[in-house]
């Protein structure tokens, strides 16, 4: 079975179309208008091996975070999708990522239960054209749509491009962790059903 999804959203404030597969080779084709956005989920898409296609149209004549909000929530949705039942995965990963000086840990349970914690602390409000406010809000909205538990912390350093791309790197090896299929693993949870 093949583990890809194809989602999009079309609301007055942007228009987002995603093409998920788990099982790819990380090629990334990403233009969402932010370019350290697309910068960010480049990595995600090659460090976790997964084939990435992002067209994103915003109001980015207001800011940012309209995009940046409705591209996770299009990412969840096509993750949460690609995985289908979910059953005979791994299902949880996780990952620490150095950048420079800078450290960072992610862990995930793609439990079908959405809930995110996030710990860093970014001293720019702008980390190129995206508010790096927004970059705890990416997660916490990844993981509602995506249906699982995410735990991203920035252990320390210094320079927030690094603090923000040691976290995405993170996140991709998290999540390719957590989605390779074991054959061992028929049920994925004590319960015998992951929560939907």
């Amino acid at each position: 079975m093949q583990r890809i999804a194809t989602v999009e959203r079309k609301t007055k404030e942007t228009e987002i179309q995603i093409t998920l597969n788990l099982d790819g080779t990380g090629q990334a084709d990403i233009q969402t208008g932010i370019g350290f956005l697309d910068h960010i989920l480049h990595h995600v898409a090659v460090h976790g091996l997964f084939d990435l296609n992002v067209r994103a149209q915003g109001d980015l004549h207001i800011d940012a975070h309209h995009t940046i909000e409705d591209v996770a929530i299009v990412l969840g949705d096509a993750l949460d999708r690609a995985l289908g039942d979910r059953k005979g995965i791994v299902r949880v990963g996780h990952s620490y990522v150095p950048m420079d000086e800078a450290l960072a840990r992610v862990v995930v349970d793609l439990s079908g239960r959405g809930y995110a914690v996030f710990d860093g602390e970014f001293v720019a409000p702008m980390i190129g054209a995206l508010p790096s406010s927004l970059v705890a809000h990416f997660f916490e909205t990844l993981a509602q749509r995506g249906k699982m538990n995410l735990h991203a912390h920035v252990l320390y350093g210094r320079d927030d491009h690094h603090k923000a791309e040691a976290l995405f790197k993170a996140l991709g090896r998290a999540l390719q962790m957590a989605v390779a299929q074991d054959a061992r693993r028929a049920d994925t949870s004590t319960k015998g059903t992951l929560i939907a």
